[in-house]
């Protein structure tokens, strides 16, 4: 045969498997409806287990790898349809219903344009000219800005109410996601109400009358380290690079350190901020050098508008295991953009993942995804927020 018989046979499969799989999703409705009048569950773990060993049987060894993948698919599909003929969205579903709460009872305004009790106070890491001040500054207009020494303090002051938001960076576009941030948000009990993205343009910074050719050390946040990691290599290939908590505190302690051979990586308001001379500017890898931060509160808030939604899943070290969730996003057609895994350290190889989501928050695939995924996981499902990405 030519390659047009060839597709021709193949069509005229394409239209019995497409006939037969409407045949059996018919099928599955009435499995679903018996479920439902029998108040049984969508899941039933040892009659999937038993259908693909059959299945399985009955294909070649050579094809046996993709009956199984196909129809562990199918099986998704077939949950997916089930869960919402028996709960239609997502009634009943706890977590839901404390999404469907805040949509509701949220202002209608982000704070920086709506509020009624004067300017939020927010935590931020560092001091006066750090980038997330500057983050800040963009979402809520001036707020009220309570400093901390660590991204845990900024989790801290939210979780006990010191502060009603908190800023942390989340991620780089060149230098990648924050990983003690990340780590944070793994212990940490917060939602994220809004996220930013802040262009990022580095400087190197040194006191009055230093020479370059006299800089021996260098200090920054390790997150701008590596965003000016070509410019260093290049200019300062001998020089000592010092992780610091962060690129404006990297900038106030040269500016108290008295010394000639030292100098910070920080944003040129920081030159003015701790009257420091601009050595070199736009040192960053990328000239589109962006940080994404995040907005943290302690309550659920859901303003109009909201079109991503991050999510934590704790899965085990299973074959399968990350297949079977990223199946149910495919199912509702809803698009992944981000994927972290981390390890859990007082497990056995379990792993914690850490996934963003883009669909709006009124959607019903988004309602019925978040039911399948706290009935499927329990605890080790956790919403983080739904929310607005700004720049």
């Amino acid at each position: 045969m030519d390659l047009n018989e060839i597709r021709a046979h193949i069509d005229d499969v394409d239209d019995q498997l497409v006939k037969l799989f409407e045949e059996r999703m018919h099928l599955t409705a009435d499995v679903a409806a018996y479920k439902k009048e029998n108040n049984l569950p969508v899941l039933d773990e040892e009659r999937e287990r038993a259908k693909l060993t059959d299945i399985a049987s009955k294909s070649s060894e050579e094809l046996r790898g993709y009956i199984r993948m196909l129809y562990e698919y199918i099986f998704n599909i077939s949950r997916t349809q089930q869960s919402q003929i028996l709960h239609p969205a997502s009634a009943g579903c706890p977590i839901w219903d404390v999404i469907a709460d805040a949509i509701e009872n949220t202002p209608k305004l982000f704070p920086a344009r709506a509020s009624v009790q004067g300017k939020p106070r927010v935590a931020c890491q560092g001091t006066w000219g750090a980038y997330s001040q500057h983050a800040a500054d963009k979402l809520f207009g001036k707020p009220e800005i309570f400093f901390v020494s660590t991204f845990e303090s900024v989790f801290n002051a939210v979780e006990k109410g010191l502060c009603d938001y908190g800023i942390v960076p989340a991620e780089n576009n060149t230098a990648g996601s924050v990983r003690r941030v990340y780590d944070l948000m793994t212990e940490k009990r917060f939602r994220i109400v809004r996220a930013i993205r802040v262009k990022i343009d580095h400087a190197l910074l040194a006191l009055p009358g230093t020479k370059k050719e006299d800089i021996r050390e260098i200090v920054s946040h390790e997150q701008a380290l590596a965003q000016c990691a070509e410019f260093l290599q290049k200019e300062f290939p001998n020089a000592k690079l010092t992780a610091y908590e962060n690129t404006a505190k990297a900038a106030e302690y040269v500016s108290k350190s008295g010394r000639a051979d030292l100098a910070a990586i920080g944003s040129p308001d920081c030159a003015k901020l701790f009257g420091l001379t601009c050595l070199s500017e736009n040192i960053q890898v990328s000239d589109n050098n962006r940080t994404r931060f995040f907005c943290i509160s302690k309550k659920l808030e859901i303003y109009p508008g909201a079109d991503r939604t991050s999510l934590m899943l704790r899965l085990p070290n299973e074959p399968g295991s990350l297949y079977h969730v990223l199946s149910r996003f495919n199912a509702h057609g809803i698009n992944l953009i981000k994927l972290e895994s981390r390890p859990i350290p007082t497990t056995d190889f379990a792993f914690l993942f850490c996934f963003e989501v883009e669909t709006t928050v009124y959607s019903e695939d988004f309602a019925c995804l978040i039911r399948e995924l706290s009935e499927d996981l329990g605890d080790d499902f956790r919403y983080l927020g739904s929310y607005a990405e700004v720049q």
